[in-house]
């Protein structure tokens, strides 16, 4: 586990936050969440770039970077700390053009580093390998377990892909898809970095304890 590294990765989905995304943001950036996204497959460009906006603008002087799902461009417009981008979507390094490797319009810094990250989701090893010889400032992987957070989700790959990309790469892994706060400590052991949760964090009845019960999990978790 890379110590400098996040261990939460909130994901604010709009099925699940109900218009209360700006308000589950800095709960969760108060109870000590530094990477929070917000996802919205369904938005309009003009919605995802007001709401995005309202976000990025919530977290200023917290400690949390703000990512954007999928739309580097919103994500620069913004002033986001970062976008993350499917396999389907815009290239690492054609992200990173658009946004730059730091950014004067960026207010999402965190104390890991100032600049602009991207982050992308693989699903097999072939996808980590190639991720791997990118710019990338993480990479995703999963669905570790069963998840119904996305309409067509991809195959399952289990803990034991955890490993096998822990041997293919030195960038943080970020593993998403199912995990629960039951499940984290093997997902942790597996070789995860850092957790990647919607359901089990934002549909919780307490959001923000339910991220320090996260935390204090990684905490237990050997370095």
């Amino acid at each position: 586990m890379n110590p400098a590294f996040p261990k939460l990765y909130a994901i604010l989905s709009a099925e699940m936050t109900a218009s209360m995304e700006t308000a589950i943001g800095r709960s969760l950036a108060h109870a000590g969440v530094e990477l929070i996204q917000y996802r919205n497959k369904a938005a309009s460009p003009g919605a995802l770039f007001e709401i995005s906006s309202k976000i990025t603008k919530s977290l200023a002087g917290r400690n949390a970077r703000f990512i954007v799902n999928d739309r580097p461009d919103i994500a620069w417009l913004v002033g986001a700390g970062g976008v993350h981008v499917g396999q389907e979507d815009i290239p690492v390094e054609d992200a990173r053009a658009i946004c730059g490797e730091t950014s004067s319009r960026n207010t999402g810094a965190s104390a890991f580093g100032a600049g602009f990250w991207v982050g992308v989701s693989t699903h097999n090893l072939d996808q980590v390998r190639e991720a791997a010889k990118t710019s990338a400032d993480y990479i995703a992987v999963g669905p570790i377990f069963p998840t119904d957070t996305k309409k067509n989700p991809d195959p399952v790959v289990g803990t034991e892909f955890i490993r096998s990309a822990r041997k293919l790469t030195r960038k943080p892994l970020v593993a998403i898809g199912g995990i629960t706060l039951s499940r984290a400590p093997e997902v942790f052991l597996a070789g995860a970095d850092c957790l990647a949760v919607a359901s089990d964090l934002v549909g919780a009845s307490d959001p923000a304890a339910r991220a320090r019960e996260y935390l204090a999990v990684a905490a237990d978790c050997p370095k």
